[in-house]
């Protein structure tokens, strides 16, 4: 298997809305750069942004993130929030449930797994 390198300019994105039913507030235009997905479909990777607005989220994947510009706020179901910026890296777990609020245009590099829905 090769190594796969991020390129420098990525191909045009794929642009979409969240779904009536997740807005909170605000109607943000979200893009995606898929640079990689492996060959079981868990395991993801590529580039994220979104418009200001605000969103509930359900978390059924394990999540890396970098913030390479904006500011948004994530928020638990129990009300604590965390603020993420320029620079700052984080995880979001399998199971978070809360908000996701952009406040400044945001976009972040992400890794995803998504672990296989059990055969039971």
């Amino acid at each position: 298997m090769p190594i796969h390198k991020f390129p420098d300019a990525p191909a045009k994105p794929e642009d979409y809305y969240l779904a009536p039913e997740k807005l909170i507030s605000g109607n943000p235009k979200q893009s995606l750069w898929m640079h990689y997905t492996d060959a079981s479909k868990q395991f993801f990777a590529g580039v994220w942004q979104s418009e200001v607005g605000k969103w509930k989220i359900a978390y059924t994947e394990e999540e890396y993130c970098k913030i390479l510009e904006g500011k948004s706020v994530l928020t638990d179901a129990s009300g604590v929030a965390v603020s993420v910026t320029e620079g700052d890296s984080f995880v979001i777990p399998r199971g978070f449930v809360g908000t996701w609020e952009v406040l400044t245009p945001t976009r972040k590099e992400f890794v995803i797994y998504e672990k296989a829905a059990s055969k039971e």
